[in-house]
């Protein structure tokens, strides 16, 4: 993951050289440089605690609303699905229209849909504001990320922010549960979402006040919109495809249709990108190995990470007679490993590369994963789930910082929102397929085999991880 230290980058669309201020540094730096860090941390944390504060408070909703269970996995897999189809066009967007612009549109779409998911009186307006909440993440997510490639310069100075960027990104999927157990058992679930209203206003407020206007030269005069519709459609429908296979079964007339549909419209896409004058996603984005491998292995990583956390919380209420508060509560050990290996990890990172670093931080969740596959009947917290729950902290938390530097290695600032697009749809597509493989397993075997079953499928995921860094990075010296 070479991260160089000078700040001429390459124009994906032409080829060309591009240099920028003699530091690196862009109008963004106007607001300073630790207001953006701590800005698009705050907003990709709210994003990232979403995607999993609602998952303990599932049944709290099911008892006001009146949803049968058919519906109520839709209040989760709609948040998903559209973040999922939306991000690659989000990060576009970004680059495109304005990352402030965006930023500031998709903060003010996810608040306006919390507002709305916190006062639905029925399901039906519940799934639609979490299908919408989904969408301004998708354009959150991508802006945040390209703020900071563009603010800072590749090297140290940026391994930092990328590092706590990436630490907040990876605590609030683990935090979401535990804000989610708390909320349940006191306020209700309503605030599951009405908690992000003020927080999101607040980031309105400063965004606003603080951020310079983007830069009107930067902004391309058009947009792919054959290729935006075709891929952002096929990812849809196979994020879509996943859960429904989940529950219905890979083998059935509907899965296969849909997976055949996904399939039709993403190899559209590819025809239309080749032939496209100003294509969505140029070809020379992906001619990077280290970006090619970091996306990949993102899709690993967040596959063992999303799955892991699923079936940990499902296995603690279920199989051991947890309640929702005390099961989000038992997620702490993860959540703060997770951030102190994270923040080490962004220092690490330049002492035994990128590539050294997952495959340390997937082994341990390998580790990890194959270590809750012994849980007995019995089990105690400390002595059978403690030890996991710290492994797999540490093992994401290293992987954190090394995806999103090796996502962004050597990207140009045209291309900075698409590249994180890029990353931020593997993680999302990652997490829906893994969830979907547990998920089947979990219905095919019985009681607490199913769930050891499960571990198993994560293990293997997290195997895959170590596999694929080893071989897809280069050595030390090369990616740092």
């Amino acid at each position: 993951m070479s991260i160089p230290t000078t700040d001429t980058t390459t124009d994906s669309r032409t080829g060309g050289r591009r240099s920028t201020t003699p530091t690196g540094r862009t109008a963004a730096m106007r607001a300073g440089p630790g207001f953006v860090l701590a800005l698009v941390c705050t907003a990709t944390a709210i994003v990232g605690i979403d995607g999993a504060i609602v998952n303990v408070a599932l049944a709290s909703i099911q008892h006001d609303l009146g949803v049968d269970h058919a519906a109520l996995q839709w209040v989760v897999v709609a948040y998903g699905l559209l973040l999922g189809g939306f991000l690659l066009l989000g990060g576009r967007m970004a680059d495109q229209l304005g990352r402030r612009r965006v930023f500031l549109t998709g903060i003010a779409v996810f608040t306006g849909a919390s507002l709305l998911a916190g006062i639905a009186p029925h399901a039906g307006l519940l799934i639609a504001a979490r299908a919408v909440q989904g969408v301004g993440a998708a354009l959150v997510v991508p802006a945040a990320l390209s703020l900071l490639a563009v603010t800072f310069a590749e090297g140290p100075e940026r391994d930092r922010a990328v590092g706590l960027f990436g630490a907040v990104d990876g605590v609030a999927a683990s935090a979401g549960v535990v804000v989610g157990g708390l909320l349940a058992a006191g306020p209700g679930w309503r605030w599951a979402f009405l908690i992000h209203v003020p927080v999101g206003i607040s980031l309105l407020v400063a965004a606003l006040v603080l951020l310079p206007a983007d830069r009107a030269e930067e902004r391309a005069p058009r947009l792919d919109v054959a290729g935006a519709v075709t891929v952002t459609g096929g990812l849809l429908v196979f994020v879509y495809a996943l859960h429904h296979a989940a529950g219905h079964g890979w083998f059935t007339w509907s899965a296969l249709v849909t997976f055949t549909a996904a399939g039709a419209l993403l190899a559209l896409f590819v025809r239309i990108e080749a032939r496209a004058t100003a294509p969505l996603v140029p070809a020379a984005l992906l001619r990077n190995r280290t970006r090619v491998t970091a996306n990949v292995t993102a899709f690993l990583a967040f596959s063992a990470l999303l799955s892991f956390i699923f079936i940990g919380s499902l296995l603690m209420q279920q199989a051991l007679g947890y309640s929702p508060a005390i099961a989000g509560v038992a997620w702490l050990a993860t959540t703060v490993t997770l951030f102190v290996a994270a923040m080490t990890g962004s220092r690490l990172v330049a002492r035994i590369g990128g590539r050294g670093l997952l495959i340390a931080g997937m082994s341990l969740v390998a580790v990890g994963a194959f270590w809750m596959t012994r849980v007995p009947a019995d089990a105690g917290y400390v002595t059978d789930l403690l030890p996991a729950f710290l492994l797999a902290g540490v093992g994401f938390g290293f992987c954190g910082p090394a995806l999103q530097l090796g996502a962004l290695s050597g990207v140009s600032r045209s291309d900075a929102g698409l590249a994180s697009g890029l990353v931020e749809t593997s993680r999302e597509i990652g997490g829906a397929a893994g969830v979907a493989a547990v998920s089947t397993v979990l219905v095919t075997g019985s009681d607490l085999d199913s769930f050891h079953a499960a571990f198993t499928v994560v293990g293997v995921l997290a195997v895959l991880g170590v596999v694929v860094a080893a071989t897809g990075f280069a050595r030390k010296g090369e990616m740092s």
